[in-house]
């Protein structure tokens, strides 16, 4: 359940985005983009009440958004999108890779079960 409130967070916050790029010639996005924000902030909230780590559910929640936005704002505003571009959203997967396992403990391996 809470991957699931992460997920929903990350694409609350990426409509929101997106929306407050659409605003420019569609005002009536405003109202996606608060409602948006306002649930991914909920739903954030909710991720670190039920007990995942400020630095990796933040991390995974805004690594993911840069991502998503980047990717979708290239199929639906016609943004550039070049390899540069790519590279860095490669480094962000393998970031939050990186974030995610390197969060848990160690296994003790030395100490012998009973």
């Amino acid at each position: 359940m809470t991957w699931l409130m992460l997920i929903a967070a990350i694409a609350s916050e990426v409509a929101a985005t997106l929306s407050l790029k659409g605003s420019q010639t569609e005002p009536v996005l405003y109202v996606v983009v608060v409602i948006g924000y306002t649930i991914a902030f909920v739903l954030l909230a909710g991720v670190l009440k039920r007990g995942m780590g400020v630095g990796v559910a933040y991390g995974i929640w805004s690594a993911s958004g840069v991502a998503l936005t980047a990717v979708l704002a290239t199929w639906i505003f016609d943004e550039p999108f070049g390899v540069v571009m790519g590279i860095g959203i490669l480094c962000i997967v393998i970031g939050v890779v990186l974030v995610e396992t390197g969060h848990r403990p160690a296994v003790d391996t030395a100490t012998p079960e009973a």
